[in-house]
């Protein structure tokens, strides 16, 4: 019920934190490793189109297809593990949203049921744009780098408002695994991206 009134808030209120923000900052205290936390929350007018047509074509094509479940992308993903063959996973970005601003990183039953709950209630009092939004502005791009504005600001020294499809597609692309990717090294899955936005008409 909490988490359902902070999304509602969440329609008006820029989130000033999120359960992964708050996960690695207690990893670097338990682990006494330093820690420097980018996070400046910007309006979506000010995210370049190329950024965020390049995020959704690596994490979610039919984002504005869906109610906030791709059931053809879990049925997609089912088959596959079927064949021990997964190639991608099939969250949504509501999904990931949800799971970012209350679940963290970690990975439950509860969680899934309680956020299977959530994520039709964010797509009902949120809508699309503002989904994508917040999104976009509080997912982990690199070491305490987080949003669009810092992970540009970080690997670019550009903002978010300037970035070009080239380095859109390369910062998407290390979103999987934001700790360990490097734009600089994600050649073939930016020309993946790069490809999906083409055949999107982006």
């Amino acid at each position: 019920m909490l988490a359902a009134l902070l999304l509602l808030a969440a329609r008006w209120i820029d989130p000033p934190t999120t359960a992964v923000h708050i996960e690695r900052r207690l990893q670097a205290w338990i682990h006494r490793t330093p820690y420097h936390e980018r996070y400046t929350f910007i309006p979506l007018s000010q995210i370049s189109p190329d950024l965020q047509h390049a995020v959704i074509a690596a994490e979610d094509a039919r984002f504005y297809q869906h109610h906030g479940f791709d059931w053809h992308q879990i049925q997609i993903a089912a088959d596959e593990d079927m064949e021990g063959g997964r190639t991608r996973g099939a969250s949504t970005i509501t999904q990931q949203l949800v799971k970012n601003l209350f679940f963290g990183t970690g990975r439950s039953v509860l969680r899934k049921v309680a956020e299977f709950t959530l994520v039709p209630v964010a797509e009902l009092v949120l809508g699309k744009r503002r989904i994508l939004e917040i999104y976009l502005n509080v997912i982990e791009w690199g070491p305490g780098v987080y949003g669009a504005e810092s992970a540009c600001l970080y690997y670019y020294r550009t903002s978010a408002r300037n970035i070009g499809q080239q380095q859109a597609a390369r910062l998407a692309a290390i979103l999987p695994a934001p700790l360990k990717r490097r734009p600089e090294r994600m050649n073939r899955y930016t020309a993946i991206i790069l490809e999906r936005m083409r055949q999107m008409g982006w």
